[in-house]
């Protein structure tokens, strides 16, 4: 199912240019993060309800993502990190490819699993771990 409504763009600019341009070339091969591909990632928001979009890391297994709520090791968790919890059911897209999934926040053997497979992916990871206190969340985002 379609996530529908008022679309509200991130505050963040970068965030906001890189939703246009995958809005405006249909894939997500089109930007990157640190040179590494993305996904992006379609929710509700917390406390407005609008339709939210952010471009993760893309770190994929077995037909299943991760979502990293790192914040480059900020102190506090990203914005949609809260909307996640809030509302699960989003929609991915990998390249040119949309699909319903449900975040599932990980712990304990699982998070170390998949904390592996995001270190792997993207190694700045385990150095954003080392500049907070907070253990940082890990997602799984499997087709729903």
């Amino acid at each position: 199912m379609a996530i529908t409504g008022e679309y509200l763009p991130s505050p963040s600019d970068w965030v906001r240019r890189q939703v246009e341009e995958i809005e405006r070339t249909g894939t997500t091969d089109s930007v990157h993060i640190m040179n590494r591909p993305v996904v992006l990632l379609t929710m509700r928001g917390a406390r407005t309800g609008a339709v939210r979009k952010v471009p993760l890391m893309r770190v994929e297994h077995e037909g299943a993502f991760a979502a990293v709520a790192s914040k480059g090791g900020a102190p506090e968790h990203p914005q949609w990190y809260r909307n996640m919890l809030a509302h699960p059911d989003i929609e991915v897209q990998a390249g040119t490819e949309t699909f319903p999934a449900r975040a599932r926040e990980l712990s304990g053997e699982e998070r170390e699993q998949w904390w592996e497979r995001c270190v792997a992916a993207y190694p700045p990871y385990a150095e954003y771990q080392t500049k907070t206190d907070r253990l940082i969340p890990v997602f799984v985002l499997e087709p729903a």
